[in-house]
């Protein structure tokens, strides 16, 4: 039987087990998808070498860029990304051989394409760390213009004190790229005034626990359309499954 698993701590927000489990039921694949939780990132090659059948990881917070130090080959969008969440596992003769990929881009682009349809948007992206990293490169492969927000403000971001309502008014595509409304703690939001957004908005939150994230309600009040990240989690999954078994 085939292994295959998830790297991360915490793990107990991860949709990838069940997801996999589900799929491997479902398609009748004779395989299995276990949690690694580890406590550092040095213990993936323990991982690998103590599951002789595992053939492909996730990988999740907080080891998607420390992770790029222990792999044989990078992926060029994965390099450019600088952020890893899938690893292919190769054992010929012997030898363990370890490449990554990142399928977020895959993923959170697809799914942003069906969202806004083919519309012409600007976009503020909430957030600057490992997921914006995947975000910006696809708004950019869509020739989407955006602006990065952050807490501090620096010379490639704007600060949320910044946000007036002309650029709000004006970047009708927002995305939070931040863990802020996740389950359990569903009563955050990026703090942005959200009396600036209108119908003509389109809030997307990589968040998917809770489905409607405060977030997204106080976009959805202003008659605008919200989107969560779980179908983004299902296309970068699936094309996981896609480069581990090519």
């Amino acid at each position: 039987m085939k292994t295959y698993g998830i790297i991360g701590n915490p793990l107990g927000h991860s949709f990838s087990k069940q997801y996999f489990t589900d799929k491997f039921l479902k398609e009748e694949i004779d395989a299995q998808f276990l949690n690694f939780e580890i406590p550092s990132i040095d213990k993936v090659l323990d991982v690998v070498k103590d599951n002789p059948t595992l053939m492909g990881l996730c990988v999740t917070i907080p080891y998607k860029q420390e992770v790029m130090a222990y792999l044989d080959e990078i992926d060029p969008l994965a390099k450019e990304i600088g952020a890893v969440n899938s690893i292919q596992i190769r054992r010929e003769n012997g030898k363990t051989y370890l490449k990554g990929y990142n399928t977020d881009i895959y993923g959170f682009g697809e799914s942003l394409a069906d969202f806004i349809k083919g519309r012409k948007l600007s976009a503020l992206m909430l957030g600057t760390g490992g997921a914006s990293k995947a975000v910006a490169t696809a708004l950019k492969n869509q020739n989407i213009e955006f602006i990065t927000v952050s807490r501090t403000k620096s010379e490639r971001t704007i600060s949320y004190e910044d946000l007036s309502e002309d650029i709000i008014s004006s970047h009708q595509l927002i995305i939070n790229c931040t863990p802020l409304g996740t389950f359990p703690k569903v009563d955050a939001c990026p703090d942005i005034a959200y009396s600036n957004v209108s119908e003509g908005h389109f809030l997307y939150d990589l968040v998917y626990n809770p489905s409607t994230t405060l977030f997204m309600s106080k976009g959805l009040e202003q008659g605008a359309k919200a989107h969560n990240g779980l179908r983004m989690l299902h296309l970068q999954a699936e094309k996981s499954w896609d480069i581990w078994n090519q």
